[in-house]
């Protein structure tokens, strides 16, 4: 990196700084996988033509076919932890159980005697008209309501829970992913609907398959400030063909170390002037881009050369079991903790971590106010914030009469101050059953603000405020 960036992310310089750890999981919900569709997947990923049965997938994992020197690669691809999938809520409720009780979490304390956190950032299976064959959860909130029932049921306040999305593939089945967002509405609807039927937004953010591209980088610089996606390492090639050449998850010009930074406009691996904060975020176990014990030393050895705290993120899923992931990485952060005994290190969550690696004390809340006038003919939301927010607008929803959802741009009034006029362009008032609006501070203080148009009466909730 050059001496300028290394100037920029180290804008302020903090003596007391500490490594805040920071375990974000894609939640997924359960998934199967028949032996015909893992072979689909090794003849798709390699070019060969194997016979599903279970005599060769237990050969290729013992490595026992000559395959011109991709054994390896085949076997990571296929190896029994990797197909060990928690295929029903059942299954990954008994691991939940096992991994968020204060036992397993106390394993291993940080240096401020707590103890490990979840980041839960759930997907929302919906848009798909195909086929689906790893038996997902479709529908919306399916997976957000499991989780936080979960945490209300068993009284857990200190994970959180943000938001995960998969780009839609053209043919629509549940098992592909896309990598476009604007080519479908589903990330609108998405959150239109946690908003007005959840009380709910997000602050921080998780890219499916790791993959971003230009049309989600400019989304999410309108209301997202907090993305753990940068998914660069020091010169590793990988030996998986289908994800090779930055097919899913390119990051190969992204910063290779544990720094937060704003992206370019027209790049979101380069550093720029963008408004978002894109965190290091490397794999568990993974077959590519597998965070290692040399990756937590160059965190602890940043923050020991520099002074400054560091943020050392990983990810991995919750269809498969957690436990031996998990063990796997405290173990090496246990050894380095050691090497350096004078880095204090902190288990913490997405959005709190963010807030002492950059600096933020300040903590408010856009301060939301709307209300609906008669102007010429028409209906007009006129929106205000008492607060800067991060982007240029906050989210608007809307819920007709007919359940129907839509997203629109508002239009802009003055300095934190917007309006939505409902005429024969948009929508007829009395067509609509709520409006909702939803944004964050740059801080990752998020407000939701709805309100009723047949009760005139409104809602607001606030998240991440402490």
């Amino acid at each position: 990196m050059s001496i300028q960036a290394n100037q920029k992310y180290s804008n302020v310089r903090d003596m007391k700084g500490i490594v805040y750890i920071v375990h974000c999981i894609d939640t997924e919900g359960p998934l199967y996988e028949s032996i015909e569709a893992t072979f689909e997947r090794v003849n798709s990923a390699f070019g060969f033509s194997f016979e599903p049965s279970y005599e060769n997938l237990n050969k290729l994992q013992k490595k026992e076919i000559p395959l011109s020197g991709k054994e390896d690669a085949v076997a990571t691809l296929v190896s029994q932890r990797r197909l060990n999938y928690k295929d029903n809520w059942v299954k990954i409720d008994e691991m939940l159980d096992e991994i968020t009780s204060e036992k397993f979490r106390n394993e291993l304390k940080d240096s401020f005697c707590g103890n490990w956190i979840y980041n839960w950032f759930c997907l929302d299976h919906v848009g798909f008209t195909g086929d689906n064959p790893r038996r997902r959860d479709l529908g919306h909130h399916n997976i957000f309501d499991h989780y936080r029932l979960y945490n209300k049921l068993n009284k857990i306040t200190k994970d959180m829970i943000q938001w995960h999305f998969h780009p839609l593939a053209f043919i629509k089945d549940a098992h592909r992913s896309g990598t476009a967002y604007v080519s479908s509405s589903m990330p609108f609807e998405i959150l239109a609907r946690k908003i007005i039927e959840r009380n709910w937004f997000p602050s921080a953010y998780r890219p499916g398959f790791h993959t971003e591209r230009p049309d989600s980088h400019w989304f999410l610089e309108q209301w997202i400030p907090f993305d753990y996606a940068n998914q660069a390492v020091k010169g590793i090639p990988t030996d998986q063909p289908d994800l090779a050449d930055g097919r899913f998850g390119d990051w190969r010009r992204a910063p290779a170390e544990w720094v937060v930074y704003h992206p370019d406009h027209d790049d979101y691996q380069k550093e720029g002037n963008c408004r978002r904060w894109i965190a290091r975020c490397l794999n568990m176990d993974a077959r590519l881009r597998e965070i290692n014990i040399n990756d937590f030393r160059d965190g602890f050895e940043r923050t020991k050369t520099t002074g400054k705290s560091t943020l050392i993120s990983f990810t991995n899923h919750d269809f498969r079991d957690m436990k031996p992931e998990i063990n796997k990485i405290r173990k090496m952060l246990k050894q380095v903790s050691e090497e350096y005994p004078n880095i204090k290190f902190k288990f913490t969550n997405a959005v709190e971590a963010m807030r002492g690696v950059l600096q933020i004390k300040k903590k408010t809340a856009p301060g939301f106010t709307a209300k609906l006038e008669e102007k010429s003919g028409a209906i007009v939301f006129r929106i205000y914030s008492k607060n800067d927010i991060f982007g240029p607008q906050p989210f608007l929803a809307i819920k007709t009469n007919t359940s129907d959802y839509y997203w629109d741009n508002l239009d802009f009034q003055g300095k934190n101050e917007w309006s939505y006029t409902f005429d024969f362009n948009t929508l007829a008032i009395n067509s609509v059953a709520k409006i909702g609006i939803a944004g964050n501070t740059a801080s990752g203080v998020t407000e939701i603000f709805v309100y009723d148009v047949k009760s005139k009466t409104t809602t607001t909730e606030i998240l991440n405020l402490e």
